[in-house]
This record gives C-alpha cells, sequence and structure tokens, in this order.
C-alpha cells in the first residue's frame, strides 16, 4: 500500500524537481511564480501540467507555441515515482529509512538534472538535502550519526583526493555530493561509489574506443554516475556489504 500511494506522490514530486533543476542553477525562486513557456512566455496551464500524461496528450510539445518539450521531464517524473515505489517496498515498516529514502532518491534525481544541464551540482540542493538527512536521523535514529558522519567523510574524502590528483576529471560538486551520500547511507555508501566509478569508467572507455584521442576533450558529468551508485547503494548497498563482508 505505501508503495501504490508513493508513486503517484513521486510522479507530482518529480514534476517539481523539473522545475528545481531548471530554476536553481539560474537563481530563480522555487516557490513564486507559475511555470511558463521558455520560449514564448506564456503561462503553463494547471491542466498542462498533469505528470507523464499532459506530455503525451500535447505529444511532446506546448500548447501555446509548439515548442518542444523536452524528454527528459516525463522520465524524470516516472524516475520518480518508480523510486519512491522502490524505497517503500524496501524500507516497508522502517519508517525512518522510508523518510531518508525519499529524500535522497529525490536529491539524486535534482542534481542529476542541473548537471545534465548546467554542469553543476548546486550547494543549496545539497545543504537543504544534508540538513533533512541529519533531523530525520537524529529523530528517528541518532545512534546512527557518528556512522553516517564517518561515511560522509570518507566519501567526501576519497573524491576530494581525486579531484586533487585530476581537477579536470572531477568537481568539487561531485565531491560534496559524494559527502552528502555518506550522510545518508552510512557504511553503503561503499557500494554506491564502486557502482559510481565503475559506470563512469565503462562509459569513458566506450567514449575513447569510438572517438579515439580525441574523446579526451570531451567532458562527461559524474553526478549522474554517483547518482546511479546512490540509488544502488540504498536499495542494496546494506546486503552487498554483507555479502562482501561474509565472502572475505
Amino acid at each position: 500500500m505505501p508503495a501504490i500511494l508513493l508513486f503517484p506522490a513521486g510522479l507530482v514530486f518529480g514534476s517539481f524537481l523539473t522545475v528545481v533543476g531548471h530554476r536553481v542553477p539560474r537563481g530563480e525562486s522555487i516557490v513564486g511564480g507559475r511555470s511558463r513557456c521558455p520560449r514564448c512566455g506564456a503561462q503553463i496551464a494547471a491542466y498542462d501540467n498533469v505528470p507523464v500524461l499532459s506530455w503525451l496528450m500535447l505529444r511532446g510539445r506546448s500548447r501555446c507555441c509548439g515548442e518542444r518539450i523536452p524528454l527528459r521531464y516525463p522520465l524524470t517524473e516516472l524516475a520518480l515515482g518508480l523510486l519512491f515505489a522502490a524505497t517503500a517496498l524496501v524500507f516497508a515498516g522502517e519508517p525512518g529509512e522510508l523518510a531518508l529514502g525519499l529524500v535522497l532518491v529525490s536529491t539524486l534525481v535534482a542534481v542529476t538534472l542541473t548537471d545534465l544541464e548546467q554542469r553543476i551540482i548546486p550547494n543549496k540542493i545539497l545543504a537543504a538535502a544534508a540538513a533533512l538527512g541529519v533531523a530525520i536521523a537524529a529523530a528517528t535514529d541518532p545512534a546512527s550519526l557518528p556512522e553516517r558522519a564517518i561515511a560522509a567523510a570518507a566519501a567526501g574524502g576519497l573524491l576530494f583526493a581525486a579531484a586533487l590528483a585530476y581537477p579536470r576529471g572531477m568537481g568539487l560538486g561531485d565531491v560534496k555530493l559524494a559527502a552528502t551520500m555518506g550522510l545518508f547511507l552510512g557504511r553503503a555508501v561503499a557500494p554506491a561509489l564502486f557502482v559510481a566509478l565503475l559506470a563512469g569508467s565503462l562509459v569513458g572507455l566506450a567514449i575513447v574506443v569510438r572517438h579515439g584521442a580525441a574523446a579526451r576533450k570531451r567532458a562527461i558529468p559524474f553526478g549522474p554516475f554517483l547518482a546511479l551508485g546512490g540509488v544502488v547503494g540504498l536499495l542494496a548497498g546494506e546486503q552487498l556489504v554483507d555479502w562482501y563482508l561474509g565472502a572475505f
């Protein structure tokens, strides 16, 4: 039942996150003003803002001027709906972990949008997420705070070392995102970072194979790979850590 209820909630919140992803990097308010068409400036009606359905009904174009609506909008809404439902299934009966999970996946989706579009991971989003994470953990499981702090320091420190070694390949936004993930995931941040680094390396290798030496000039945002690892760490990280410790 929680998963069934949280799926539509995720769709709605995913629609809000597309606004966050568009406005925050531009320094615009996320609470003031109705959504407007970026091409002609016309206000978007409420019935044209229904998650996923409006995009399908409009066939991917705005009603006012026919401007193409990027596919990433309905995909973001659908992705967050599915992530909300999956988080509810994994953490059924654990309200504290469920709340942390919902905040984390929302943060990961938001920073993925900004990193893909603007190549930045806004401090405002990470700071708000970290504050919520600490508040939820302190209220529901205060004993976990030391472990979470250590995980945040370790994850952030690892990527900070990478940023110092190769500044062009790793930004401080990635460092802060890794630290925030550690705060939410605790020890499960280890498999999260492993998945992120593995996925990023495989994609980078594929680009090198396809484009040769010219690929070295191509910049690839690392935030989406961290987000992928964060989702894996949230939904299966503890099991992966237990398997690893049991096997070795």
